[in-house]
C-alpha cells in the first residue's frame, strides 16, 4: 500500500464545508487524514491508517481521535443538518430527484461491543451473525446520489430482558440493597423498551426535520415494501 503524504484535494475541498464544526484546527486536521484513510486505505483501523501517514501526518491513538470528533459538542440530529444544507445546493436543477429509504445490515463479527450491535440470524447470509440494523435516507437525481440521513436501530432486547426478570423473580428481598438493584433492572429494562423504534418509526422521524427544513420539499418520496405497509408511506 502507498504512503499517505497529504489528504487528497478532492477528501480536503468537500470536508472543508464542515470546517466551523471543530473548535480547532489540530482537531479538523486530525478527523481529515482519518477520513482519508477511512476512504483509501485497506485496513480500516486507527493503527492501519496511522501505518500508512509518512512523519509529519500521522493519525493519533483512539483518545485524540474521539477528543478530535466530539470537542465541538455537536449533535448528529445538527451534523445531519448542516449536512443535508451544504448538499442541497449541489443538487439544485439537476432535473427530477428522488429521496429514497431503506434499511441494511452492518456486520460486525468482530466488534461486538459497538452500539447497536446484536447477535442474532442473518436472513441474507443465512447464518447468525453480528450486526447492526442500519436505516438509510438518500437522495439521487441522474448526476448524483448522496446521503441525508442515517440512524443505527437499537436492538429489541425486551424478550431476554422480560425472561431474566422472571427467573431472576423473588417472594421478599432481605435488605435494602438487594431492593435497590432489583429497582435498577427494572428501571434498564423499561428504559430500553421506551428507547426502541421500530424501522417504520426511525423512517418517520428521518422524514420529519427533512420536510420541516424544506431543502428537498419538491422530491418524490420511494420507500421499500417495508414501509408503505406502515407509517412511513401510507396508502
Amino acid at each position: 500500500m502507498l504512503p499517505f503524504v497529504a489528504v487528497p484535494s478532492t477528501i480536503a475541498q468537500e470536508f472543508g464545508k464542515y470546517r466551523d464544526l471543530f473548535c480547532r484546527g489540530a482537531g479538523f486536521e486530525q478527523v481529515s487524514r482519518y477520513v482519508t484513510g477511512l476512504l483509501l486505505s485497506e485496513n480500516k483501523t486507527l493503527q492501519g491508517i496511522a501505518g500508512q501517514w509518512v512523519a509529519g501526518g500521522e493519525v493519533g491513538g483512539r483518545r485524540a481521535m474521539h477528543a478530535a470528533v466530539f470537542e465541538a459538542g455537536w449533535r448528529s440530529s445538527e451534523l445531519m443538518s448542516h449536512h443535508r444544507a451544504v448538499i442541497a445546493k449541489e443538487h439544485q436543477g439537476r432535473g427530477r430527484e428522488v429521496i429514497s429509504l431503506d434499511w441494511t445490515l452492518s456486520h460486525h463479527d468482530w466488534g461486538k461491543q459497538i452500539f447497536g450491535v446484536k447477535r442474532s440470524y442473518d436472513y441474507v447470509e443465512h447464518r447468525m451473525s453480528c450486526f447492526q440494523t442500519v436505516v438509510t435516507a438518500t437522495i439521487a437525481n441522474r448526476h448524483l446520489i448522496d446521503g441525508i440521513d442515517v440512524v443505527v436501530q437499537f436492538p429489541d432486547f425486551s424478550v431476554a430482558e422480560r425472561e431474566y426478570l422472571k427467573v431472576t423473580a423473588k417472594s421478599h428481598y432481605d435488605d435494602l440493597d438487594q431492593v435497590r438493584e432489583r429497582l435498577i433492572e427494572m428501571l434498564h429494562y423499561h428504559k430500553n423498551r421506551l428507547e426502541y423504534r421500530k424501522r417504520t418509526e426511525i423512517a418517520v422521524e428521518i422524514v420529519r426535520p427533512v420536510e420541516a427544513e424544506g431543502q428537498f420539499s419538491h422530491r418524490r418520496l420511494c420507500v421499500d415494501q417495508w414501509g408503505v405497509d406502515g407509517e412511513v408511506y401510507p396508502p
